[in-house]
């Protein structure tokens, strides 16, 4: 059942026992920072509303009238309600913004997030941050099943039941020890010809591999791995060693191509960009920490 339209808001309540409590409305405007005519409408407003007078006005002051003493009763319950329902509902936001639950695919966990996080942490220095790094199989999974509150990942579209945003772009290169002889090759590797060759990779569920995938789907599919390695670290210090050409995320060899420990395969005619988002259970954006997060990540 709805309020009868009849029930004054909370302001004009406020004022009341702001009249009664100094018997004069200049002084209850005052309490209640507003001016005494705007105090003096909102009382006329109020009496209209209910249909009884509250408060006689004189030169001595403002008193109430019996029916305003009775409203005022009224008014007392209602206003105290209402400070504890505010009260209860800063304590959950509070304990909202008390922790946030970051899960992120390994790339964005690695190479983008500390920075964000850092970011984070001098808006929110009371904000105790936790955080997952897996595939972005297994992000999703976290999202969806409650565990984490923001995720990121790296895989061509949003995944089922998540919403997205893209927070940045990447690009997939080959690569390969100076010693491997892609490494000293002048003419670029072909999309079959990478496709036909054993790779040092990650595995299913992570976004590179799902990239990969669909870049080379029509080229025959990718030749079973050299080596499937569950982390960006690993498949690079494989490709590092000399154990095989790989593909990673452009941010996660920047010092290696730097340092010629690694050195870039050029590749002819295949398309290895990709978006990089922030994703979260459907329906509202998030709010708290991990809204701010979010904005974090997508201004840099």
């Amino acid at each position: 059942m709805s309020l009868s339209h009849r029930v004054p808001d909370l302001g004009a309540l406020e004022l009341l026992l702001a009249v009664a409590r100094h018997g004069s409305l200049g002084r209850a405007a005052r309490e209640v920072g507003i001016t005494q005519p705007a105090a003096s409408s909102r009382i006329r407003s109020m009496e209209r509303q209910l249909g009884v007078a509250l408060v006689d006005r004189s030169p001595r002051g403002s008193r109430l009238t019996d029916a305003g003493a009775l409203v005022t009763d009224w008014a007392r319950r209602v206003v105290e309600a209402a400070e504890a329902f505010d009260a209860g509902a800063q304590a959950l936001r509070d304990r909202r913004d008390s922790r946030l639950r970051v899960a992120a695919s390994m790339t964005i966990a690695e190479y983008l997030l500390p920075g964000w996080l850092i970011a984070l942490r001098a808006d929110r220095p009371d904000t105790a941050v936790s955080l997952r790094a897996g595939n972005s199989a297994a992000v999703a999974a976290s999202l969806l099943a409650g565990e984490a509150d923001l995720g990121y990942v790296e895989g061509l579209a949003v995944p089922d039941g998540l919403n997205g945003v893209v927070v940045a772009r990447d690009r997939l290169v080959v690569v390969a020890a100076p010693s491997h002889r892609w490494a000293r090759r002048r003419a670029p590797v072909t999309p079959a010809e990478l496709a036909a060759t054993p790779l040092v990779l990650r595995e299913y569920g992570s976004g590179t591999r799902q990239v990969l995938d669909s870049a080379l789907a029509g080229y025959g599919g990718l030749a079973a791995p050299l080596l499937e390695l569950a982390s960006t670290t690993a498949v690079k210090a494989a490709a590092v060693s000399g154990a095989g050409p790989a593909v990673l995320s452009e941010l996660a060899v920047t010092e290696e191509l730097s340092s010629r420990r690694l050195v870039e395969v050029p590749v002819q005619a295949v398309d290895l960009r990709r978006d990089l988002r922030a994703v979260w259970p459907r329906g509202p954006r998030p709010t708290g920490p991990a809204r701010d997060l979010l904005s974090l990540s997508r201004a840099r």
